[in-house]
């Protein structure tokens, strides 16, 4: 967007509040009962110095609860440049809705600190993140039981295992301290599968579409995920990750990879994984020669393509160019991408969109797994992989001595090898995604007023929070 064109939009938060005004009217909720759902509890602003090669700095973050419904409250933390207290409250709330729709017993939370992470060194950073982290203990935004952060845009394992070691130094007492955050590296407390999670599982709930012929028909699409067009928008973890998983295990057509300074293009397929290194060297896609290369970013995402998967920050589809844009398909990877008035002019068009609150609820659905890991202190199979494994050994000797055939050397070793943790985050994940995408459409096919997706996500995930409420008696 231009600069007059960003004065002049709605806010973030605004956007997320028409979409869950809309969802309100569905329901029919009364005014106050829909008040206390979309109020952000709590807003937390802080100030602090830094010393910072021999001169004192003062940086700015925010940690924000939205709702604490259920407890902890949940959300990432991110560093840029660009960060503000709108964005955070409306990201808490997002975080909110999503936890609520795909069944993760969390309410929603926050964070951000206003920094360019490429202007300070790897210590500058490490002084900075473990400053911003007391700031948050000591106002009771950090804790195992009551708010968890993870990795958010310009954080990673890196600021998570400074974070929660931090956390540890201030509170040596608890036992619970790697709790504190998800997102950790697997050596401090973190859980395989962590990293790649949101794109994972923007790509089972591509799957999982595409398991429903009438939604499939509905998009205008043939059958089956192998040949599609795709288009990514943002080449980070969540959109690297989800290319990738879609070009190598599902054979779908990456043909443009878009980034903030070009694009990359090429109608028989990006190679996701040789672009992701040369970009990460050479710092933009200029001069790779698996593809052709433009400028022109924005122009990208207007191209024609079957599956359009906007994976980088809020506001990148919009009114201004909604009416362009030529997918039959939008994929919401990243939180927000797709404005309020957008997506009327793209459900006028249309084009079918998969909303944020689901597509990219698989970071914070293995967030869940790593905090419960931690919390219970044991890895995930440890008990019973060895014994599944013995199990399945017998099995295989009883069909060998039932038909008189001996099993092929991989036909055994898949029949008794037990499931890692590895194994079980996937298939946690992968339940979720399904769980969540089949409610979505039962609700959107059995009630006449909801017309997509979107809506049957905020409806759902609503009608979650406020039985809550009902139940424990709070109004």
């Amino acid at each position: 967007m231009t600069n007059t064109e960003e004065s002049s939009a709605p806010s973030f938060s605004s956007n997320v509040d028409r979409m869950v005004d809309h969802a309100f009217s569905i329901l029919k909720l009364d005014e106050g009962t829909a008040q206390a759902i979309k109020s952000c509890n709590s807003v937390l602003q802080v100030k602090f110095p830094v010393k910072i090669r021999g001169e004192i700095e003062t940086f700015t973050g925010w940690r924000a609860v939205h709702s604490t419904h259920r407890l902890p409250a949940k959300g990432g933390i991110r560093f840029a440049p660009f960060s503000t207290q709108d964005e955070v409250e409306a990201l808490a709330a997002l975080m909110t809705y999503k936890c609520a729709l795909v069944d993760v017993p969390f309410g929603g939370s926050k964070g951000a600190l206003l920094i360019d992470p490429s202007k300070y060194s790897r210590d500058e950073m490490q002084l900075i993140t473990r400053r911003y982290t007391l700031e948050l203990v000591r106002k009771g935004f950090l804790n195992p039981a009551t708010n968890v952060p993870a990795p958010d845009i310009g954080t990673g394992q890196r600021e998570m295992a400074w974070i929660a070691d931090t956390y540890k130094h201030l509170n040596p007492d608890d036992i619970n301290y790697q709790a504190c955050v998800t997102g950790k590296p697997v050596k401090q407390g973190g859980i395989r599968g962590r990293v790649e999670a949101t794109g994972r599982g923007v790509q089972y709930a591509i799957r999982e579409f595409f398991r429903h012929p009438k939604d499939v028909a509905s998009a205008k699409l043939s059958a089956g995920l192998a040949g599609k067009r795709i288009i990514v928008q943002g080449l980070g973890n969540v959109g690297y990750h989800a290319a990738k998983f879609l070009q190598e295990e599902d054979k779908a057509l990456i043909t443009s990879i878009i980034e903030y300074n070009g694009v990359i293009s090429n109608d028989q397929g990006v190679n996701v994984e040789e672009a992701y290194r040369y970009k990460t060297e050479h710092g933009s896609f200029e001069g790779y020669t698996g593809g052709t290369f433009s400028s022109d970013s924005k122009a990208a995402l207007e191209k024609e393509c079957d599956i359009l998967i906007p994976a980088a920050l809020e506001r990148q589809i919009t009114k201004e160019n909604a009416g362009r844009i030529q997918a039959n398909m939008v994929v919401e990877a990243a939180n927000g991408p797709v404005t309020f008035d957008a997506d009327q002019i793209l459900q006028e068009k249309g084009i079918i969109i998969m909303p944020d609150i689901y597509v990219n609820a698989g970071g914070v659905t293995v967030s869940y797994f790593e905090w419960i890991r931690n919390l219970s202190h044991i890895r995930f199979g440890r008990m019973e992989r060895r014994y599944d494994e013995l199990r399945g050994k017998e099995y295989a000797n009883l069909l060998e001595e039932a038909t008189g055939t001996k099993l092929s050397e991989s036909t055994r070793a898949m029949m008794v090898r037990g499931a890692s943790e590895l194994d079980l985050v996937r298939s946690g994940l992968d339940d979720t995604m399904r769980n969540a995408y089949q409610e979505m459409h039962k609700t959107l096919h059995s009630n006449e007023n909801i017309k997509d997706l979107r809506t049957a996500a905020f409806v759902i995930a609503i009608e979650k929070i406020s039985s809550y409420y009902l139940d424990v008696g709070i109004y």
